[in-house]
């Protein structure tokens, strides 16, 4: 692990076992241009992301690619997200758009050529699968909430993740299963490792929610400074409050309107103390 920029950049050790049999089965010079190319997709998320204020902690790779790691704020707009979510593609896009600048020029020909233009190809398409933590699945994780409560988003998103991580698993193993070749063993290792990461977080999913409740303290404070409305939410006395903060909007500041048998509005509660009142397990509060 090294620090460079004030981040931290660590690589996995099945990463340097992967480099290191590269070096005996001579295919090291291929391997180390593909871990660069996903370093400098990863950079584009990094720059993307200090454009915008957001603390970046460390940058990992890992055997089937990288990662960057940033520190949830909570003041990410959806737009913002998405810029920065395509950033990394949007690098690989420039290094296939220098590649053809050389090639037409006649400074850079070759095999080597083809493989540097196909790897960067391959990483931006794979990148914008709808899959977590891949760029896709943050995209799609960020439209999602564009039109869901924040709990929704998440399980939404995760699902769609696991969907589309079985696909990569069940494609990988097509040719053996059609009997026209061996499966794609790369592939295959690639998607049970997304499978399961996403069946992971579907299992977290009710503590990332409770750490989204803690990070709400700040909302009131941007959205006063915005000037932007509330999201009203009326509710029914009896509703438990675990199902009320379910309809939390990450994008919004709301203010609870709480409703008698009657139909009438007795109270109007801000959500920062229906969220303390949750977190104390005071159901009544």
């Amino acid at each position: 692990m090294n620090k460079w920029g004030g981040m931290r950049i660590s690589f996995h050790p099945l990463f340097v076992l992967v480099m290191l049999a590269s070096v005996f089965t001579g295919h090291f010079i291929e391997l180390a241009a593909l871990f660069s190319i996903v370093f400098v997709h990863e950079l584009g998320h990094v720059a993307a992301a200090r454009m915008f204020g957001i603390p970046v902690i460390s940058v990992q790779l890992l055997p089937f690619g990288g990662v960057a790691v940033m520190e949830d704020t909570g003041r990410l707009s959806a737009a913002r997200e998405m810029a920065i979510a395509l950033a990394g593609p949007l690098q690989n896009v420039l290094l296939i758009g220098i590649s053809w600048l050389l090639h037409a020029v006649g400074i850079w020909d070759g095999p080597f050529y083809a493989y540097f233009v196909e790897c960067n190809l391959l990483i931006a398409l794979f990148n914008l699968l709808p899959i977590l933590p891949l760029d896709g699945g943050k995209i799609c994780q960020t439209l999602c909430g564009t039109v869901l409560p924040f709990h929704p988003t998440l399980v939404w998103s995760i699902r769609i993740s696991l969907f589309f991580s079985a696909l990569v698993v069940l494609f990988s193993a097509t040719p053996l299963l059609l009997g026209s070749g061996p499966l794609h063993f790369n592939l295959l290792l690639v998607g049970v490792f997304l499978l399961y990461s996403n069946y992971v977080d579907y299992r977290n999913i009710p503590y990332r929610f409770v750490r989204f409740l803690v990070n709400r303290e700040g909302a009131f404070t941007r959205h006063l400074m915005n000037g932007s409305l509330a999201q009203p939410i009326i509710a029914d006395r009896s509703k438990p409050l675990d199902q009320l903060l379910r309809l939390f909007r990450r994008e919004k500041y709301h203010f609870v309107y709480i409703m008698n048998p009657q139909g009438r509005i007795v109270a109007v509660v801000p959500e920062q103390r229906v969220i303390s009142s949750y977190l104390r397990g005071d159901p009544g509060a």
